[in-house]
């Protein structure tokens, strides 16, 4: 009976002959190490092909099954730490770095963890100073930032640079009529820059100027006070101090040079023989000394010295900060002698608008600083020298003779040094209303 592999009982018989026994199934091999991390367990497989071993690190991440391979057990299980450290924190997108790039980037954390800027705006900041600075070295551009704002000891606003200034300058004791010029200029400039002094530029001053629609030599006044804010700003380690700024560098408008234009002597005549006694040290000092009628108004009658016949304007009387003396010419003594010489010269500011009303009551022009070009005009039409003319009136040699030469004669010139009082000068009166422009000259009411 033939053996078809099958007992009596009809069930399969193992076998070896004319043919192999069926393979066993083998279990899949579990990992080799479990790496935990919290609840996060990352397993490490190990795997050995042609005597070459293998490590293998198997997760999920974004639903997606993730396998790394590693050579070495220590990088598989660094990297395996890792990963299960992410997934615990929720941060598995990190583990798209590799290796050698999440070193740099753990490596740039720390160096940043101690200046607490997080990478990304470390990167920022890099790229946008990278851009900026072009082919230039950012450590050595760095070092001659340190060198120029190194010493700026606080970030000042415009304002707090502006009150600073006006006190000091109060302390100092700078005349009223010069703080406040300060003081209206650089309270509408704080308004307009409320911020740091420091970010304040050269452009956005000139466009503010430009914009305020003023005639020149008001907008260059406004400059040189916004100037001298900004030198008090460096001094007080508010801006580098190694180098004019912008604000600084600024050109003054150029004004258009206008005819020097003078009295004649019989016009002077005229004005000082119906001035009042309070309205002659302005004329006269103006006409026959030169003085400036800011500098005037700083002076007392102490810097009168009639018996030495000079009269001396202090550094700090005077305009550019220097001393300087002034001869007092013979007609000049004749016209401050007879009056009482005590206290300030020009007693009230008011005495500077009688002035002009005399001259227009007079049917007299006041061109601006007339009194003051006439002098300079007649006296070097006498001693024949700018550079003495400038020692006495507080000028450049070059301004004296391009715009005061040849402008009259020497007999001219005697005759106005030679104006002297008439009889009965003392007993002028002058009254002016301002607000109605009234002038009553000698108790005629003049138009």
């Amino acid at each position: 009976m033939p053996n078809n592999g099958m007992n009596e009982a009809g069930d399969k018989m193992a076998t070896n002959r004319g043919e192999a026994p069926p393979k066993r199934r083998s279990k899949k091999a579990g990992p080799f190490l479990k790496v935990k991390a919290g609840s996060a367990v990352v397993p490490i497989y190990r795997a050995e092909s042609n005597g070459r071993v293998r490590f293998t690190l198997s997760f999920y991440r974004d639903g997606r099954r993730m396998r790394k391979m590693f050579n070495a057990l220590e990088d598989a299980k660094k990297e395996a730490m890792f990963v299960a450290q992410r997934i615990q924190s929720g941060m598995q997108h990190v583990t798209d770095l590799k290796p050698h790039e999440r070193d740099n980037y753990k490596a740039a954390e720390a160096l940043l963890e101690k200046l607490g800027i997080p990478l990304y705006a470390a990167v920022e900041d890099y790229v946008r100073a990278r851009t900026l600075a072009g082919a230039e070295s950012l450590s050595v551009m760095a070092m001659e930032y340190g060198k120029m704002f190194g010493n700026i000891v606080r970030c000042a606003t415009v304002p707090e640079a502006v009150a600073e200034l006006l006190k000091i300058r109060e302390q100092d004791g700078a005349s009223t009529k010069y703080l406040g010029q300060l003081r209206t200029t650089l309270n509408r400039f704080a308004t307009k820059f409320p911020g740091p002094i420091l970010e304040v530029t050269g452009p956005d001053v000139d466009a503010w100027l430009r914009s305020l629609n003023i005639v020149a030599t008001t907008r260059n006044a406004m400059l040189r006070c916004i100037k001298v804010l900004f030198t008090f700003a460096k001094a007080q380690n508010y801006l580098p101090g190694e180098k004019n700024t912008a604000v600084e560098q600024m050109q003054q408008v150029r004004v258009k040079s206008e005819d020097t234009t003078i009295f004649s002597p019989e016009e002077m005549t005229t004005l000082l023989h119906n001035a009042p006694p309070d309205l002659v040290p302005i004329l006269a000092i103006g006409a026959f000394a030169g003085i400036r009628m800011a500098e005037l108004e700083r002076l007392d009658w102490k810097a009168v010295d009639l018996e030495r016949k000079f009269i001396e304007v202090r550094a700090g009387q005077a305009k550019t900060a220097s001393r300087r003396v002034i001869p007092i010419s013979d007609n000049l003594a004749a016209w401050l002698t007879p009056l009482e010489r005590k206290g300030k010269i020009v007693r009230t500011k008011e005495l500077q608008t009688h002035v002009p009303a005399l001259a227009r009551a007079l049917k007299i022009g006041w061109p601006r600083n007339v009194l003051r070009h006439s002098f300079i005009s007649y006296r070097i039409a006498i001693v024949q020298s700018a550079d003495q003319v400038a020692l006495e009136a507080g000028n450049s040699p070059s301004i004296i003779f391009k715009h005061y030469r040849e402008l009259t004669t020497e007999e001219q010139a005697e005759k106005w040094f030679g104006i002297m009082p008439k009889e009965g000068q003392w007993e002028n009166t002058l009254s002016y209303d301002r607000k109605k422009r009234r002038v009553i000259l000698n108790g005629i009411e003049r138009d």
